[in-house]
């Protein structure tokens, strides 16, 4: 399991002209699984994002997680973060979970994130065209995968 999470001040998935999801301070989670995923990697990974301290505390150091921050969660589905460029110019996505294996993980996903939380998260549509729009706080950026955690 991949992700890329940012801190943002505001986020909102769009699909076919209706707002999805939308948050304000918070995380955007872009989510994208392989075949071998199971229930430990979403459990890791939802661990990982609650507790991930990048919201700044009162003295203005990042040392609050999510919920301490008094945000929330927006989670997109993306199975693009398994894109492989090795060959050629066209990725290659062969390592992505196809959509009846990936859309109950995203949603077991979702479930634990929410658990960790204690509140309901956000989320696009699953395999929609999605415009995703964000306002990026800091720019914070990180990039979690749950084969290779650092």
């Amino acid at each position: 399991m991949r992700v890329v999470i940012q801190r943002v001040s505001e986020a909102s998935v769009t699909v076919d002209g209706v707002v999805t999801g939308k948050i304000g301070l918070g995380l955007l989670v872009l989510a994208g699984f392989e075949e071998a995923d199971g229930d430990a990697d979403l459990e890791w990974m939802a661990g990982k994002i609650a507790r991930t301290r990048i919201f700044a505390d009162a003295n203005g150091v990042m040392n609050c997680g999510v919920l301490e921050a008094g945000g929330d969660i927006l989670a997109v589905s993306q199975f693009t973060l398994f894109a492989s460029v090795k060959k050629g110019n066209r990725p290659s996505w062969s390592r992505a979970a196809h959509g009846e294996v990936s859309q109950p993980l995203f949603a077991r996903f979702v479930d634990k994130l929410s658990a960790e939380l204690g509140k309901p998260v956000a989320t696009g549509v699953f395999g929609a065209d999605m415009q995703v729009q964000l306002v990026n706080d800091g720019p914070v950026t990180l990039s979690i995968d749950s084969r290779a955690p650092e």
